[in-house]
């Protein structure tokens, strides 16, 4: 498990940045949207109120000049003062219309006399004596027309005969407003402040259990022995779940570290053990003077069968490596598989013959797969002469071909010495035998089921034993009548 130092020391600053930056964002746009939630707010309430209170003092002030007919006759001294102390109180302007939108009356002295058309004044005239106001937050005002309505006395109805307009600012509005947004300002910089120390604890905090996990780990990545594979940081869910994965991870590491070693030995082991043979006899040769003929061609047999001995592993361990490879090297094509059993059976009936075991073949249908023919052919070949070596004599074989509309299926059945139950688990490990002395005596290497169910799995597949000792196993291979990329 080789990890590299920097590669973990960066990942954990990157997450301390990322949690920092986090809670910054989350506090800024938080803040944000509190403040500019509460200055609308407070505009618009201040807004309203100042609405309310002028629009009060107006509508007053436009009866008492419906009722002084000051439209008509402006010499009332006591309305003019109202009019003047209404503009210079709420630092705005008046103005009174008549019905002709002409200007009558102007507290600034700018437009008198003059026509004047606006949406509000008209809107005014046709609202049957409703009140109007507009307030111009851009240029900081509240505008409003009042009605100035008199009643005829012939008919005693009511008319709009002219418009109070009353123009007034809102700059002591936006002065709060600003002094409010400064504030704001600066009580959104503390909470910055205060949530980046906060993130910066919290992150902390978060990946202290990480970098106690990122220590274990740089441990195993100088081998093997200097811990005991047990990780197990509990601070939060999912550093126990993390802890957990790690720790099969590191067993299944550690199974393989040592299959590997296994293996190696094994292999030496193997090849080691026919060369011995071979240089023990060459020796004996070597040693003996006038040595009969009989006696040499005796031990250059024995030789010669050490050396198909040494070839065959040897060419097993060639077939392993390849199946050890990934599936892209599989050569799918699409193969009659009962042909294909046929000729299995075609060239291991020589073999059965010599030990009387009886082949027979049993196809339920035709069937067509997709496959890579050399590969499968080597895997169902190594479970037919498995049930020819491994027998009794005057024994049988029995395979068998059937499909359904997704799998074909080929069951090797024989009637052969069985294999023990504590030896089942372990049948498909490189160099297992069940029994090592019948194995060498039939030239078995111990890699042939290792090779069998490597090829299967290449092709999707599974591949299942049933065995009874002294009675005969099963074997039982199911593969996709489609290859499965």
């Amino acid at each position: 498990m080789k990890m590299k130092k920097g590669k973990i020391r960066n990942f954990l600053k990157s997450m301390k940045i990322q949690l920092v930056l986090l809670c910054i964002l989350i506090g800024a746009l938080s803040g944000l949207i509190v403040r500019v939630g509460i200055l609308k707010s407070y505009e618009k309430r201040a807004v309203s109120v100042k609405n309310i209170e002028i629009l009060s003092q107006a509508k007053i002030l436009a009866n008492q000049i419906a009722d002084a007919d000051y439209l008509h006759d402006m010499s009332s001294e006591a309305i003019t003062a109202q009019l003047e102390q209404l503009s210079q109180f709420y630092d705005g302007r008046v103005m009174i219309i008549d019905a002709a939108f002409r200007i009558i009356k102007d507290t600034y002295d700018l437009d008198t006399n003059k026509i004047i058309i606006s949406e509000e004044v008209i809107k005014s005239f046709d609202g049957k004596g409703k009140e109007i106001s507009n307030y111009d937050a851009q240029n900081h005002y509240i505008e409003m027309t009042v009605p100035l309505v008199e009643t005829e006395e012939e008919t005693e109805q009511q008319r709009v005969s002219g418009i109070l307009l009353v123009s007034v600012s809102t700059d002591e509005i936006e002065t709060n407003l600003e002094y409010l947004r400064s504030r704001a300002l600066i009580l959104q910089t503390a909470e910055l402040l205060l949530l980046f120390a906060v993130g910066v604890g919290i992150s902390i905090r978060m990946t202290k259990p990480l970098k106690r996990m990122a220590k274990s780990l740089d441990e195993l990545r100088n081998g093997y022995g200097e811990t005991d594979g047990t990780l197990m940081i509990t601070d939060y869910t999912e550093t126990i779940e993390v802890s957990e994965k790690l720790n099969k991870l590191y067993a299944r590491m550690k199974m393989l570290d040592d299959s590997r070693q296994e293996f190696v030995s094994n292999v030496s082991h193997e090849l080691k053990t026919p060369l011995t043979s071979m240089k023990v006899l060459a020796d004996s040769l070597n040693g003996q003077e006038d040595v009969p003929v009989e006696l040499y061609r005796e031990f250059m047999q024995d030789i010669g069968n050490e050396i198909e001995r040494e070839t065959k592993i040897i060419n097993d361990l060639l077939s392993l490596v390849k199946m050890d490879k990934s599936a892209s090297d599989l050569n799918i094509t699409s193969v009659n598989i009962n042909e294909m059993l046929e000729q299995i059976l075609k060239r291991l009936r020589p073999i059965a013959g010599g030990q009387h075991i009886e082949l027979v073949l049993e196809s339920f249908r035709p069937v067509t797969a997709e496959i890579d023919e050399v590969k499968l052919t080597l895997a169902i070949t190594n479970l037919i002469e498995n049930g020819i070596k491994y027998n009794k004599q005057e024994g049988w074989v029995h395979i068998s071909l059937n499909a359904d509309h997704q799998y074909f299926y080929v069951k090797v059945e024989d009637c052969g010495i069985g294999i023990p139950k504590d030896s089942i688990e372990h049948i498909y490990e490189r160099f297992y035998r069940v029994d090592k002395s019948h194995s060498r005596e039939i030239g078995g290497t111990g890699l042939g089921l290792a090779i069998t169910r490597n090829a299967i799995l290449m092709h999707r597949g599974a591949i299942k034993v049933f065995s009874t000792e002294g009675e005969g196993t099963v074997f039982t291979v199911r593969i996709p009548l489609n290859y499965i990329a």
